[in-house]
């Protein structure tokens, strides 16, 4: 369920993000690079809030940093799979389209995990069905479809829904 913002900080991961990225930007954390920092954080998604999508509450943050740490190890992992798999001249791909059931129904964590089956070397997310249920996935080698949808489903998109609460 999407929650209506308050108005100080519709957008507060944003805010966050902005007011970090014009520090680094400005290589200073002196008070009044903090001071223009933090009235840039909240006057630019103020202004812009009303040409955003709502986007859902991050409802449990800390699991959001256990996803983002399982993301970046299966991306190392895959890399590895899909090196070996190339680098080896006796390898058989079994590449597949999957048309993937989605339990998801918000769109940002719709896009959250398309864009994690995409980062991960050896998927592709292709396309979502007009009605949002379903996401056609490009996998380069599938033995067992099943098992490729039962893995998504456990290591990416239950954390989403945990996050989110969706």
């Amino acid at each position: 369920m999407i929650k209506k913002r308050p108005r100080l900080l519709p957008t507060p991961m944003l805010s966050a993000l902005l007011l970090i990225v014009w520090l680094m930007l400005q290589n200073s954390v002196a008070p009044g690079q903090l001071l223009l920092g933090a009235v840039l954080a909240i006057a630019i998604p103020m202004l812009t809030y009303r040409f955003w999508e709502p986007q859902p509450d991050l409802q449990k943050p800390w699991r959001l940093i256990s996803y983002f740490l399982r993301v970046m190890i299966d991306i190392i992992v895959a890399n590895l799979q899909v090196s070996r798999l190339i680098l080896n001249p006796r390898a058989k791909f079994r590449p597949a389209f999957i048309r993937y059931p989605l339990e998801l129904e918000e769109k940002f964590p719709i896009t959250l995990l398309s864009s994690t089956i995409t980062l991960t070397p050896g998927t592709v997310s292709a396309y979502l069905t007009l009605d949002g249920r379903h996401l056609l996935i490009h996998a380069l080698d599938v033995g067992d479809e099943q098992a490729l949808i039962d893995e998504i489903h456990q290591r990416y998109e239950r954390p989403l829904k945990e996050i989110f609460e969706c």
